[in-house]
This record gives C-alpha cells, structure tokens and sequence, in this order.
C-alpha cells in the first residue's frame, strides 16, 4: 500500500476557465518520466484521490499535475480552488507504463495527446534519454480551441533544443490557428496529412506509436494503425502501439 505525502501547493497556474496546472511541493522521492502519481484532498470528511499524471521532469524540485475541471467530479473543483500555499495529499510513489523504457527498439517515436493527455509527454521529452534513444520524434497535440493549447513556450523550447528530431503538430479542431491541423488526428492519418507533415511514415518497421487522452481518438486512431498492420504492444508480444486513456 502506498501511503499519503501531507504535500504543500507553490505555483498555480490558469490556462482557461476549465484548465489548470498546479505545482506542489512534496517529500515524494522519484518517479520514471510517463508515470501517474494519486493526489487527494479531504472533502467532508473523506479523502477523495485521482490519478494525475506528472508533467515535471523527474529530479525537479517540485511534482506538477495538469488537469480539467470536471463539473460534477468529486475531486477536480477542489483542486482548481486551491491557492499557493494549500495542502493536498500525494502518494509516495508513481505507476504506469506509459514510459519509453517500456516501448520496443525502434526508428521512430510518435506520441498523440488530447487535451491533457499531453502531460506525461511533455515529462518525457524534457529528460536526454528519450533523444538519445530515437532518431525522429513527433508530438501530435489536439485541442478544440486555442485557449486550450497549453505548454506552448516549454514546447517550443524543446522545438529550439532538438531541431529536425523532433516535429510538433498541434491539431486544433474549432478554431483557426496559423500552422495547426483542423482536423481530429485519426482524420488526418487516414487522409496521409499528418505524415506528410511530419516527414515520416507510422508504418510497421520503423514506428511505435504512444496515445493518451480520451478513449474515442484512442480507439479510433489503434483502428486505424491495425488496419495497416500495427498491433497493440505487450511485454509478452511486443508491438507498436502503448495506450493510457484518460475519461
């Protein structure tokens, strides 16, 4: 059993009415880049808990978690009323598999997000190993409206760091945005565009393929990709396709 961290808020952040990152200072030790940790508050006399995935390198100072208000959730009002200062509760230790020591040799890295499922990318793409490990890496980031493109500057600094290895491809569906996709990322695989843009092809060969966020690109995009041969990896049967679904 994992036990409760008594942890402190230091930064939080706005992203829009309904998006927030909070960064909290914690004992919490260490955790591998992908993984999810389970924060809680006490809520009329009970300790509500979620799992949040971490968007922070491992070894920073601090844990942060990016998250959606969801109106009627037990827990994610609470955490968006929070200020610097609060308490919340974290659990000692992190889990998950949405971590590149668990995705087989390969050429190429695609990673899919929605919304905040681009969290434990961003975790990811800070640290070396995921660069030293992959010759091409593409981020592809959906949202349905601009205010919703969160992380914009720590990507570009990535953009800045690694040149033609890594290709961002925001994909925003309700509004226009000079150099973004307007359509779903399962849409544009099938109509070729996102590879086109990318430079590359998710073919069977070269390519693993990383999704988090809601079940229907998730289910829609693992469709797509079996159609064309690519399967769903297991340690057991090792594949092309790792999938963490947020709902």
């Amino acid at each position: 059993m994992a036990d409760w961290l008594s942890s402190e808020i230091i930064e939080k952040i706005q992203w829009n009415e309904r998006l927030f990152s909070l960064r909290i200072r914690s004992e919490f030790k260490n955790f591998i880049a992908g993984q999810f940790v389970r924060v809680a508050l006490d809520i009329q006399g009970e300790r509500v808990a979620r799992p949040y995935s971490l968007v922070n390198e491992p070894g920073d100072e601090f844990l942060e978690i990016y998250f959606n208000i969801v109106p009627e959730g037990p827990l994610s009002p609470a955490l968006a009323a929070l200020d610097v200062g609060d308490g919340i509760f974290v659990t000692d230790r992190a889990n998950g598999f949405l971590t590149i020591d668990e995705v087989p040799g390969c050429r190429h890295l695609w990673l899919l997000a929605t919304g905040t499922g681009v969290g434990p990318f961003l975790s990811t793409l800070k640290g070396d190993k995921v660069w030293q490990r992959f010759e091409k890496i593409v981020l592809g980031y959906s949202v349905r409206d601009v205010s919703e493109l969160s992380y914009r500057e720590q990507i570009a600094e990535i953009e800045n760091r690694h040149g033609e290895q890594f290709c961002f491809v925001p994909f925003v569906t309700r509004e226009k945005l000079d150099g973004a996709m307007e359509q779903r990322i399962p849409v544009c695989i099938e109509n070729g565009s996102f590879e086109e843009r990318a430079g590359i092809d998710i073919n069977t060969e070269d390519s693993h393929v990383m999704m988090c966020g809601n079940s229907a690109m998730i289910t829609s995009v693992t469709e797509c990709l079996e159609a064309r041969g690519l399967r769903k990896h297991r340690r057991r049967e090792p594949g092309h396709i790792t999938t963490e679904k947020y709902h």
